[in-house]
């Protein structure tokens, strides 16, 4: 949900992002497997007694409409609906928002969407009825839904598309805006409970390299980054459920296990790299107070600027040839400036004057 709020970042020291506290016992320099394996130890720990009928009372705050307030003491009353995307257009079942108290299973009322649906798991998560524990109860994988767009999507596969949420040739695309959110929930839910959420159950498409993991899913992980909307979610659910999504937090984590294109390093270190040292490239000047600035290196570079909040607000590629930069559209203020080459990843500060 990229569009409607951005995750706000914490600096780090100059130039990397912090990580949460919450993963302060796990090993963050495993790769592959073994790091697939030390998340799902460490997100097994969970409120055994969280029932599914708890999420009617958990969703007022984790899809609360009016984020900042999400603490439990807010005064809004509308949520979030997934898949949803406008509210203007005279149709309840494609509502973006829906009033909090407006819950049920006729028309124009919301109810409990499994992003994971719950008949494809294999075996099946069991019986939704309020008193039910374990996976079919968890909050990570259970989002307010417009009633008839939740019937609409029932248990099709996720499918590429564009544009908003909708069928496509008998498989379900989950919009523009709610893409990411989507895979962030099937990478969470194939780590915590291994091969029975299996992502080809849920997916289509090919997989990454040998892994178990969709492309399809990782694309969206990139192409969708984190909101600020879903780690209010998350922030919530470790204090009632006690446990996080780890792919919300970090979407990299994802790069570092199943591979494919790098997502967003939130962190700052999971993508870096010690052969790429700062002392390779230049960057002037900085301060920057004119048009273009200077990043003087011998390697093909991609290059993402970055606001305080971590919001992405200019990629482009420069190299030994081509080594000047136009940041005329930034703003006075302090940014980060990421750059990738084939060997590595190093963030730098920039001040803009």
């Amino acid at each position: 949900m990229k569009q409607f709020y951005t995750l706000v970042f914490c600096l780090f020291g100059l130039t990397l992002f912090a990580q949460q506290p919450y993963y302060d016992d796990v090993d963050l320099t495993l790769t592959g497997e073994a790091l697939y394996i030390e998340l799902q130890n460490k997100i097994s720990t969970y409120n055994t007694s969280f029932t599914y009928g708890d999420n009617r009372d958990t969703i007022k705050t984790t899809d609360d409409e009016d984020f900042n307030d999400a603490d439990g003491s807010d005064t809004s009353s509308t949520l979030w609906l997934i898949y949803g995307h406008d509210d203007d257009d005279e149709n309840c079942t494609t509502d973006l928002t829906r009033d909090e108290d407006s819950f049920g299973g006729t028309s124009c009322l919301y109810n409990r969407e499994h992003t994971f649906a719950r008949g494809l798991a294999s075996p099946d998560m069991g019986t939704a009825s309020n008193g039910s524990t374990g996976i079919v109860a968890d909050p990570h994988n259970v989002r307010p839904s417009d009633q008839q767009m939740n019937n609409n999507k029932g248990n099709l596969l996720f499918t590429a598309g564009t544009g908003v949420a909708g069928n496509v040739g008998g498989l379900w695309y989950p919009g523009d805006e709610w893409k990411g959110d989507v895979a962030r929930i099937i990478m969470y839910m194939y780590t915590r409970y291994g091969d029975q959420c299996l992502p080809e159950l849920v997916g289509t498409g090919p997989k990454e390299g040998t892994t178990d993991m969709l492309q399809l899913l990782l694309q969206w992980n990139i192409e969708d980054d984190v909101s600020s909307f879903e780690m209010q979610r998350n922030d919530y659910l470790e204090t009632v459920y006690l446990s996080r999504n780890p792919f919300i937090d970090n979407p990299a984590l994802a790069t570092v296990i199943w591979g494919g294109d790098d997502a967003t390093d939130t962190w700052g270190v999971l993508l870096s790299t010690d052969e790429f040292t700062v002392n390779e490239i230049k960057m002037f000047p900085n301060p920057v107070k004119g048009q273009l600035l200077n990043i003087h290196t011998q390697k093909d570079l991609q290059v993402d600027i970055y606001d305080i909040l971590g919001k992405r607000i200019l990629k482009s590629n420069v190299s030994a040839n081509n080594n000047k930069l136009n940041v005329s559209s930034l703003s006075k203020g302090v940014y980060l400036v990421r750059l990738k080459s084939n060997d590595g990843v190093i963030t730098k500060k920039l001040i803009k004057q």
